[in-house]
């Protein structure tokens, strides 16, 4: 072992902790600036590698070996495998549901049903309903949000407040379900009962939801809407059936029982190109060029080839050619990348001590209730920019804030519900944040795009912190004795 490894790691200096983040947020904004929406397709991935290595730079000077740093930003990109295979499963999900009709399907039965007058509010409150009952906003996002967005394109509608209604109800479920895995950690690192977190939980949640609400129902389009035209294109290349929901039937039946999400949405894949191989056969062959093949090999060739690359189709209908011509797991590679990147930079960070060092001052110094929240909340979110994962700014942030609460008196529930409320919805603000990127790439709408209509999103952490200033609903822990 050389010198140099056995020297002991020193704490880190204030401007040296902020070095690594705000060279972080430098380059990246600098990547948006120069190549826009462009910029998730590879600038921002070097942004955030540049930002790993002066984080190294810093963290080596302080006495941190090479060696420990690379194993830090190792087993970081490793805990967000099971991320990463969620995203190739709904990439494989797109494509094979837009292969057997599943998409059109839900979008022809949609634009029948819903009006663009209150298509945001509506999107929502599904989402919301659907979230609650699964517990994942990744699933509600990658099954019916999909659809939503294909039915709000026909519908002429901003795909960019379509996704932020997707996103507010998705969370909404999200922060609020006993099925959560995000409100599992928040209650269980706090160490409070996970129905007690989800009551108070969902206090804040509901506020923000029903705002939220509301700035949807404003936003609807007034008017009618005709669909006879677009009807009549998706009967004439789609026929369509209430069979085609049999995938969507089985997610949502596998997550009810709690199947993990990525087993979930992959045999919902596999189920739709099942649905596409027995009902439109013709359709799975032509898309594979496998007419020279036995007809079962070029069935399986064709719904392999959506599974892998998406399935494309050339009606001569453009609309009709949008909507179904996407997906594959190749589709997500530009998203894994930025997850890779992003967590490996989160993974730096933490093991240098960035977070503890630039958090710590103001754990000490918060005296006041709406100081103690706010800053709680602002290192929730601090945690959510910096390590690109939800669940290290839930840990995180309440590791180090609970001797705080206790030192004030507070009940361990007013922490769970502060970070609760903040770590899972603004992760789906920040653009290289595993959450951010997997509902950009998901909905097919930039990050920064959804985010001014994500009002779920914002208000969640807000309604925390206006509920402290107003003193309402924080219990003190009871005297001893």
């Amino acid at each position: 072992m050389s010198g140099k490894d056995e020297v002991q790691p020193q704490p880190l200096g204030l401007v040296e902790a902020i070095i690594p983040v705000a060279s972080l947020v430098v380059l990246v904004g600098l990547s948006f600036f120069l190549f826009g929406d462009g910029g998730a397709a590879g600038p921002s991935q070097v942004a955030l590698t540049v930002a790993t290595m002066i984080a190294v730079f810093v963290a080596w000077r302080r006495g941190h070996s090479l060696a420990v740093l690379n194993k830090a930003a190792v087993e970081s990109v490793s805990s967000g495998i099971g991320a990463i295979f969620i995203l190739f499963a709904v990439g494989a999900l797109i494509g094979t549901w837009a292969m057997s009709g599943t998409l059109v399907a839900m979008v022809y039965y949609g634009i029948q049903i819903l009006s663009p007058n209150y298509f945001y509010l509506t999107t929502a409150i599904i989402c919301a309903v659907v979230s609650s009952s699964i517990g994942s906003s990744w699933t509600t996002a990658g099954t019916i949000g999909v659809g939503f967005m294909g039915i709000a394109a026909n519908m002429g509608l901003d795909p960019a407040i379509t996704a932020a209604a997707i996103i507010s109800g998705a969370y909404f479920g999200d922060t609020t379900s006993p099925l959560s895995d995000s409100t599992n950690l928040a209650s269980g690192t706090v160490g409070v009962g996970l129905y007690q977190h989800i009551r108070e939980t969902a206090l804040t949640s509901s506020i923000a939801l029903l705002l939220s609400l509301v700035l949807f129902w404003w936003l609807g389009r007034p008017g009618d809407f005709d669909a006879t035209d677009k009807i009549l294109a998706i009967r004439e290349f789609f026929p369509t059936s209430p069979l085609l929901f049999i995938p969507l039937v089985l997610v949502a039946a596998l997550a009810l029982l709690k199947v993990p999400p990525f087993t979930a949405i992959f045999l919902g894949a596999l189920a739709g190109g099942v649905v596409a191989a027995v009902g439109s056969p013709d359709r799975v062959v032509a898309f594979a060029e496998a007419q020279d093949l036995p007809h079962i090999l070029g069935l399986i060739k064709g719904v392999w080839l959506a599974l892998a690359n998406g399935y494309e189709t050339h009606t001569g209908n453009a609309a009709i050619d949008q909507l179904v011509s996407r997906g594959g797991m190749d589709s997500m590679l530009n998203t894994i990348w930025l997850v890779i990147t992003a967590l490996a930079f989160g993974g730096v960070v933490e093991k240098a001590g960035v977070l503890d060092r630039l958090i710590e001052p103001i754990v000490t110094r918060t005296r006041s209730t709406g100081a103690l929240i706010s800053a709680t909340v602002g290192s929730v979110v601090a945690a959510n920019v910096v390590t690109a994962d939800q669940y290290i700014a839930i840990v995180l942030p309440a590791r180090m804030f609970k001797p705080a609460f206790a030192r004030l008196g507070f009940a361990p529930i007013v922490l769970s519900r502060a970070v609760g409320a903040t770590a899972t919805p603004t992760s789906a603000l920040v653009p290289w944040n595993s959450c951010g990127a997997y509902m950009a790439a998901t909905l097919g709408v930039g990050t920064l795009h959804y985010a001014p209509y994500a009002l779920f999103s914002v208000l969640s952490p807000l309604v925390v912190v206006a509920l402290a200033f107003l003193n309402i609903r924080m219990p003190r822990e009871r005297a001893q004795g």
